[in-house]
């Protein structure tokens, strides 16, 4: 007897350095073949805009969207930005946005949290895209923040995703909530002999179906982070 496949989402997430490869070459072309080979159906980039100024766009929008087939989702702090604080969700054209939320984390640095509802073939989902602080105290308090915003909202199937900067396996997360799954999918830094796993998914109970870490072509790579992706089935209880 067969075993019933469930239609699946992919969701993925990839620090893109703002284009900046192993090489110490700024490609913006590098980076966004690689995007597009990854397939996924909604993907959270860190690190899409530059840092300075009005934050103008690491990766070139027309582009981005020409050669990945992805929408942006309309977050960006500026005109010229692709991303709230320098993150940016990209989504396939028949998956519908219906609310966004940007939020301003607390810490020493100034991060940010992009929180976006869409309507897929498959169902409502919650994509929180984050890239936290750099110390643990920050980020801690960046997480609890992200839920407690995360709890005042409607109810529906979350999955948080990006870069949180933790390298530890079992610390920096207690002050999440147990509604949330905290999976690693494997070293992502640095892309060249990647040791430390500081790109995470956390996840509602019963969302995912698998993790892993995208390996790239051989050469220089596009970032100094590795790409993740997920692979989710939608249809279990939200938070």
């Amino acid at each position: 007897m067969e075993t019933e496949v469930k239609p699946r989402l992919r969701l993925g997430s990839y620090n893109v350095r703002a284009g900046l490869g192993t090489d110490m070459r700024r490609d913006a072309a590098r980076a966004i073949r690689t995007i597009a080979g990854l397939g996924a159906d909604i993907l959270a980039l860190q690190e899409a805009d530059f840092r300075l100024g009005q934050r103008p766009a690491a990766l070139p929008p027309a582009r981005l969207t020409d050669e990945t087939g992805l929408h942006i989702v309309p977050a960006g702090r500026h005109a010229t930005s692709l991303g709230w604080h320098g993150i940016a969700l990209l989504h396939r054209p028949s998956i519908e946005v219906s609310d966004i939320h940007r939020l301003d984390l607390p810490g020493l640095e100034p991060r940010g949290a992009l929180i976006t509802d869409f309507e897929t073939e498959l169902g409502p989902l919650r994509v929180v895209a984050v890239h936290l602080g750099l110390l643990r105290r920050s980020r801690k308090s960046q997480l609890a923040y992200i839920d407690s915003h995360v709890h005042d909202l409607a109810p529906r199937p979350t999955v948080m995703i990006g870069d949180f900067n933790e390298w530890s396996r079992k610390k920096g997360f207690d002050t999440l909530s147990d509604r949330f799954n905290v999976l690693r999918p494997g070293a992502t830094f640095p892309s060249s002999r990647p040791v430390l796993g500081l790109d995470r998914v956390v996840h509602c109970e019963g969302l995912l179906a698998n993790v892993q870490v995208a390996r790239p072509e051989k050469g220089p790579h596009p970032s100094d982070h590795l790409p993740i992706l997920a692979e989710i089935e939608l249809g279990a209880a939200a938070p």
